[in-house]
C-alpha cells in the first residue's frame, strides 16, 4: 500500500505599480508550471503597491491573490508581500510583474534550496540571456559594478546584485523580514547585504531577461545613488543592531 506524500507549497510574490500590461501574463506562465509539475503546489500573490490602472482586477481575472500595499514604494509593497506568507509554504519565490522574468525558470531556483544546497536562490540575468532592449548599457555597466563590490566585499556568491527574481526557503524569509527598512529600490541590495550578515548560504542560477511590458519605473542615476548608499551603509550593519520592523500596513487582501 502506497505512502501519501503532499506537495511541498510555493508562495509566489508578484509585487507590482502600475503592470497591467504584463501581470497576467506572468500569473498565466506559474498557472502552466503548476500544471505541469506535481511536485509543487503554487500560490500566486501579487502585491499591488497602490497602482493607478488595472493592475489589480487583471491579476484577480487570472486568479491571483491580491493584497494592497498602499504605501508607494517597492520596498514596502516586498516588506507586506513577505509578512504575508504564512506556515504552509515551503519555499518563497519573488519577482517583477512586468514580464521580464520567466515563471517556467522558477523551477531552477527552487531546486537549489529543495535539494539543501543553499537557503538563498538568485536569478543572475548577467550570466543568462538578455534578450535585446531589456537592459541598457549603463544600467548593465552599473549592475557590473554593484555585483562586483559586493562579491568582494560581503563575499557573497551572487553575480546579479540588482536582479527582481528571488527564491528563499520559508525560514529564510522570517529571519530577513524583520531587518528590512528600505521603501524603494534599494530594496534589492539591502536584503543581499543583510542575509550575507545573516549569514545565509546564497548563490546566482543563470536566467533569462526579456524586453518589459509597460514603462519602467526606474530612475538609474537617483536610484543608483540609494543603492550605493544602502551598499555602504550596511558595511557595519548586524542583526542586534536594529530592532525587528513590521511592514507599513498588513494589506487588505483580494481573493480571485
Amino acid at each position: 500500500m502506497g505512502t501519501y506524500t503532499s506537495k511541498k507549497k510555493i508562495t509566489v510574490l508578484v509585487p507590482c505599480y502600475n503592470e497591467e500590461r504584463g501581470i497576467g501574463s506572468v500569473i498565466d506562465g506559474f498557472t502552466k508550471v503548476s500544471k505541469k509539475n506535481r511536485e509543487f503546489e503554487i500560490e500566486v500573490v501579487v502585491i499591488d503597491n497602490n497602482s493607478k490602472d488595472r493592475t489589480s482586477d487583471i491579476a484577480m481575472e487570472h486568479g491571483a491573490t491580491v493584497i494592497h500595499e498602499y504605501k508607494q514604494g517597492k520596498g514596502n509593497a516586498i516588506r507586506t508581500g513577505f509578512y504575508s506568507v504564512g506556515a504552509s509554504s515551503d519555499f518563497v519565490v519573488m519577482l517583477d510583474g512586468d514580464d521580464t522574468y520567466r515563471p517556467e525558470e522558477m523551477l531552477r531556483l527552487v531546486e537549489l534550496i529543495n535539494s539543501g544546497f543553499s537557503s538563498v536562490a538568485i536569478g543572475s540575468r548577467l550570466e543568462g540571456r538578455i534578450s535585446a532592449g531589456s537592459m541598457t548599457r549603463f544600467n548593465r555597466f552599473g549592475n557590473w559594478v554593484f555585483s562586483r563590490l559586493v562579491h568582494g566585499i560581503y563575499r557573497v556568491n551572487v553575480t546579479d546584485v540588482l536582479t527582481g527574481y528571488f527564491a528563499w526557503t520559508r525560514e529564510a524569509i522570517e529571519r530577513l523580514r524583520p531587518h528590512l527598512v528600505s521603501e524603494g529600490f534599494a530594496i534589492e541590495m539591502e536584503m543581499i547585504t543583510k542575509m550575507a550578515r545573516l549569514g545565509e548560504e546564497i548563490y546566482s542560477v543563470p536566467i533569462s531577461y526579456n524586453a518589459r511590458a509597460g514603462e519602467s519605473h526606474l530612475s538609474p542615476v537617483y536610484d543608483g545613488i540609494r543603492i550605493l548608499r544602502m551598499l555602504v551603509r550596511n558595511l557595519r550593519w548586524r542583526p542586534a543592531e536594529e530592532n525587528p520592523l513590521r511592514p507599513t500596513s498588513l494589506g487588505r487582501v483580494r481573493h480571485a
